[in-house]
Order: structure tokens, then sequence, then C-alpha cells
């Protein structure tokens, strides 16, 4: 596969120039910036509000007989409920494969089997600076017991990977990351755990 910019129809614009950041509000989730740049060739500077927020992890879990962990939860932002893989704040100096294990562990119980990094991607680059990693883990099986943090309540449900892919596909999951994980374990999810 050629890359992107080998097939681009139109030149790459300048890359700003990042001059300064102050801080407009701390959070117990992430602080919200207001970054100043300038356009390189106009000499126009800009402030841009960006959420300076930790890393993320969720992981894909699978049983040995093939089926998908997923938990349901109450969600703040969405004022509902949510089905979605397990999955939390990355702590700083973490390994994501462990930090999933371990976000995997807290909220099902779940644990074991073999993990790898499935990919990363940026979740909004538009206002994020963070990065959200996917981790897949083979083979897991009940081996604790849940340890929720204070604001976590979570229902589990374990489906086969085709019912998975049913519900992200007719609207019954649609937490983005979750969709954006099934997305790069599509390729393996038919592989012997």
């Amino acid at each position: 596969m050629q890359p992107p910019e080998e097939l681009a129809t139109t030149p790459l614009p300048p890359r700003w120039e990042r001059l300064d950041q102050r801080t407009l509000a701390s959070t117990r989730v992430f602080d919200l910036q207001s970054v100043r740049f300038r356009h390189p060739r106009r000499a126009v500077e800009r402030d841009f509000v960006v959420i300076d927020a930790p890393d993320w992890v969720n992981i894909v879990a699978r049983t040995t007989d093939n089926r998908i962990v997923l938990v349901n939860q109450f969600r703040y932002g969405s004022d509902g409920f949510s089905w979605e893989i397990p999955g939390g704040i990355i702590e700083r100096g973490e390994d994501p494969v462990v930090a999933g294990l371990r976000e995997l562990q807290e909220e099902t119980g779940y644990g074991g089997g073999k993990a790898r990094l499935l990919g990363s991607i940026r979740p909004n680059p538009a206002i994020m600076n963070n990065l959200c990693h996917f981790v897949l883990a083979d083979g897991v099986e009940p081996l604790h017991a849940q340890a929720w943090d204070a604001d976590e309540e979570l229902q589990m449900a374990l489906l086969p990977a085709d019912d998975v892919y049913t519900l992200a596909r007719t609207g019954g999951i649609t937490h983005s990351l979750t969709l954006c994980a099934l997305f790069l374990y599509e390729p393996l999810r038919h592989a012997v755990p």
C-alpha cells in the first residue's frame, strides 16, 4: 500500500508553531489548556483550547470459548448506560498492556491468558492530546473479585464475537473507542484463542 502522502492531490500545509500555553481549568480527569499557535507563513497567532488528558486503554478480552467480555455502565456525559469493553486511565509510566489487564481485572474479575497491544489511536486530535491504546487478551477467565472505583458499578456480559459485531452495527454499542477497538480486532476475531 502506498502512503497517503504519496497519493495526496494537494500539498501539505505548513505546521503551526506552538508558542505558549496556560491552564484554564484543572479537573480530576483532565486539564483544559489554552495553547497559542502561530501560522509560519501568514504570521497569524491564535489561541486554541486543548484537553490535556492522560492516555487511556481499552481491552478486547476473549475467553477460551471465544466470547468477548463486555461491560455496561452509567456514563455521566451521555446521561445513560453504555455497553463497552473494559478500559480506563493509564497511570503515569504504566505499560498499556499492563494497564489493560489491570482494568480488566478491576472491572470484571477476569484475567490470565496472553495479552498484546492491538494498536493506538488519537481519540480526538482536534482538541485532545492523548492516546488511547487497545489491548487484546486471549484466553481470559474469572480469577479475582471485581475491584470497582468509587463511582463504578458495572453489568457484565460474555457474548460471542459475532453478537458483539451485530451490536456494533445496529447501535447497541455506541462508545466510539470500543468501536475502534473492534475495528482493529476484526482481522483476528476468527483466530483460535
